[in-house]
């Protein structure tokens, strides 16, 4: 358990197991596909994590996010021919522009009515893709060729392994910079924020923005791995599996966001042989949560990490004085 105290070590430790990876598993693709999909997760579940858990603001259609990342993949590279560098990046944008436009109006909206206004968008993006069928292919939907860069699920690995790295790193330096402090501000009282200078619609759009923008990329990654989008992809069920992973692993927490990725991104490798049991499982996962770790699974590290022996309470124990301190 003292692993876990040394941030560092952990950091460096993952990163050498990411790497391996593909070796352990014997290059099986099947085993990379479910390593990629829980990077595809990460990435959208530390987006949510930062609107709903350092922002407070609630939204349950991040898979229209998703999919429109997928889409703007399939679109620029199949049918204009982009190149990967440009087209990855520019999903992101697209989608972040998206979310500009879903952040505008929803700035106004709190509690309950935001969340039905993204339940909306969620339901409307795949039934948009599903009757756009000049630009999305309709049921069909659209193929995606791998870059020639990347042509292999090998080299494609790594180049997924990077993206995560690098979101991670640039979504822990989000919330804790002035930027995150605003966030946090605002989902603790807007009315408290505003009496000190924040501008609430300003940071609630730039919040729709930088979330829609990582998880436009995380659907690029899916189209690209994939090599193919349709608008069953990503429905409601993505939106809330989505949800689940933070509430489970921890709001407001990347660690928890990405034990939550982890969790449920892996369990139907275990579970999908029972008809019905995946569901079943993380629907009570969330409810014993709910109920008895309300900070997530992430908090029971945190309980470890405040019952460790402080360096004076060691450098005592070692003395042999600790009996001597208690009297």
């Amino acid at each position: 358990m003292k692993l876990l105290y040394n941030k560092k070590l952990t950091l460096g430790l993952l990163v050498i197991f990411m790497l391996i990876y593909p070796f352990l598993v014997g290059k099986s693709n099947y085993f990379m596909t479910l390593f990629v999909i829980t990077c595809i997760y990460i990435i959208t579940s530390m987006s949510l994590n930062l609107l709903i858990g350092y922002g407070g603001q609630i939204s349950v259609g991040h898979a229209g996010f998703l999919s429109i990342g997928g889409y703007s993949v399939a679109i620029l590279s199949t049918k204009l021919g982009l190149p990967f560098l440009l087209v990855l990046p520019l999903a992101g944008v697209i989608t972040g522009l998206i979310g500009l436009l879903i952040g505008l109006p929803a700035v106004r909206l709190k509690g309950h009515f935001l969340a039905v206004a993204t339940l909306g968008f969620g339901l409307s993006i795949p039934q948009i893709a599903l009757n756009w069928g000049s630009l999305t292919g309709g049921y069909s939907g659209i193929a995606v060729v791998k870059p020639s860069l990347f042509s292999s699920n090998f080299q494609m690995f790594y180049v997924v392994v990077a993206i995560t790295i690098l979101i991670t790193w640039l979504m822990y330096n989000i919330v804790k910079s002035r930027l995150g402090r605003a966030f946090i501000a605002i989902r603790d009282s807007e009315v408290a924020s505003q009496s000190i200078g924040i501008n609430i619609s300003f940071y609630k759009t730039v919040m729709f923005v930088i979330s829609a923008f990582f998880t436009g990329i995380a659907g690029g990654i899916y189209g690209y791995w994939v090599g193919f989008i349709s608008p069953n992809d990503f429905t409601m069920v993505t939106s809330f599996l989505v949800l689940a992973m933070i509430v489970v692993g921890g709001l407001a927490s990347i660690p928890g966001a990405v034990v939550g990725a982890v969790l449920f991104s892996v369990l139907p490798h275990f579970t999908d042989s029972y008809i019905g049991i995946t569901n079943i499982v993380i629907g009570l996962a969330v409810v014993v949560i709910i109920l008895f770790k309300p900070e997530g699974i992430v908090s029971i590290f945190d309980n470890f990490k405040r019952n460790k022996p402080t360096d004076t309470d060691t450098e005592v124990d070692q003395r042999g004085e600790k009996s001597n301190v208690n009297v």
